[in-house]
């Protein structure tokens, strides 16, 4: 059961960096396009650029696996594909189970994404009993009394939550109690796991809130612009035809008196 620990990264195998555990999907990703274009060879330049980041980071980051390229050459592209797989799991089934199946619940059971990455969907849950026996994406919802025994039975370590946020904590205390040890969470609430669960949240409504954000200080930026760029008015001339002195703001049969009067 949970036991109120905020979640904390579990120690990555082969001493990976966190942040470089997260790149290898992007990596993957970008490698997987020319496999399916049939590209041999990959530069560090061309696979930084395709992947989103700098090639220096690339480079370190593919060091923790103990793959450098060949100057000149660069990396072998089918090569890295199985490297970066096997290191992320990838060459096994893993089997998944979604709990929730609302709108997103059933979008992420559609999702074909899942099969073409290693990742079988076992079973669907949810607890409205009228789910109970409905096909979704072609699999037979099943009634999260079951939960437990789905999980025994098909040997899930991989549980994802699309349900209300107010049962996200009931739902991922009774997965982890069942022996599922990662969780992907995508209902709006921070959960709370033991030692040795791993966590990922996905939070529509952040991003979302962080793209506004970004919108909101660009268009702050683009108005200081304008408004810098906008023409100085003329200066007022004198009769003599130039520019009057400024004063102390009263006013003489003349004009604008001097701040300091002469001796």
């Amino acid at each position: 059961m949970a036991t109120g620990r905020t979640h904390r990264p579990a120690t990555r195998s082969r001493g990976i960096p966190e942040a470089t555990v997260a790149r290898l999907p992007l990596y993957l990703r970008a490698l997987t396009a020319l496999s399916e274009r049939s590209v041999p060879t990959v530069s560090s330049e061309e696979l930084a650029a395709a992947a989103g980041v700098n090639s220096a980071k690339l480079r370190k980051d593919f060091s923790y696996l103990g793959s450098y390229g060949t100057r000149g050459v660069g990396y072998d592209v089918e090569y890295l594909v199985y490297q970066i797989s096997r290191e992320l799991g990838l060459t096994q089934d893993w089997p998944v189970v979604i709990v929730g199946i609302g709108n997103l619940g059933a979008a992420l059971a559609g999702y074909g994404g899942f099969a073409s990455r290693g990742f079988r969907v076992a079973a669907l849950i949810d607890a409205d009993p009228a789910m109970t026996g409905k096909p979704v994406a072609g699999i037979p919802v099943q009634h999260s009394d079951d939960l437990e025994k789905i999980i025994e039975e098909d040997g899930v370590s991989i549980g994802v939550i699309a349900t209300p946020a107010g049962v996200a904590q009931q739902v991922c205390d009774r997965l982890v109690a069942a022996g599922v040890t990662s969780i992907l969470n995508f209902a709006p609430t921070v959960l709370s796991v033991p030692d040795g669960v791993d966590v990922r949240k996905v939070d529509l409504s952040i991003e979302l809130q962080i793209l506004a954000f970004h919108e909101q200080r660009k268009a702050g930026e683009e108005a200081e612009a304008e408004a810098t760029a906008a023409p100085t008015p003329p200066t007022a001339l004198d009769a003599a035809g130039e520019t009057p002195r400024k004063g102390s703001g009263r006013k003489g049969p003349d004009g604008d008196l001097p701040a300091v009067m002469p001796a």
